[in-house]
């Protein structure tokens, strides 16, 4: 059986599942997200702590057991703490700016890069060179952040563009004579 669904994973106080056979729901404070339940994978919630088991002894049971059991912690987590994001702009003239749910980039182009937010996503930049994004639901504040990055990324000879915070950019060295 996959090590990682062999770990239940706890529920914390004010975080609600509803298991159906067709759908895991799960409300929080910031939010609720729902997940298509998969036939492999039968889950239990015993007094506050989800189980995953394989429904039959396949390798595809016993490896989704592992994902389902993945996917659901990252719904907790987000349902109760949120994720979030942060993308950092390199280069001259560089600079953000968040207006409701619209992102506003210039990025060195003729013109401005407006990027729209969906439902449950916030977006702030605290300054003009920072953009955080912050949401409940794990995979699409990732990619968000990978599209908003896709814009203007890092290039290899200065590290001008959009990259997150913390990453590194190894530099080329330039052509010599």
């Amino acid at each position: 059986m996959s090590r990682v669904g062999k770990m239940p994973v706890a529920v914390p106080q004010g975080v609600d599942v509803a298991i159906t056979a067709e759908k895991i729901t799960v409300k929080g404070s910031n939010g609720t997200l729902v997940r298509a339940a998969n036939p492999l994978v039968t889950v239990q919630n015993n007094a506050g702590v989800l189980t995953f088991t394989p429904a039959n002894d396949s390798a595809a049971a016993d490896a989704m057991s592992g994902t389902m059991r993945a996917l659901v912690a990252n719904m907790v987590g987000g349902v109760s703490k949120g994720f979030e994001k942060k993308l950092s702009l390199v280069g001259v003239g560089f600079r953000a700016q968040a207006a409701g749910q619209k992102l506003n980039l210039q990025i060195g182009f003729s013109h401005p890069v407006v990027k729209d937010m969906p439902e449950g996503i916030k977006v702030t930049t605290p300054t003009q060179t920072e953009i955080v994004i912050t949401g409940a639901d794990r995979q699409v504040v990732g990619q968000l952040a990978a599209e908003v990055r896709a814009f203007r990324p890092p290039e290899p000879y200065k590290g001008k563009g959009i990259r997150y915070v913390g990453e590194r950019v190894v530099l080329k060295e330039t052509k010599k004579k």
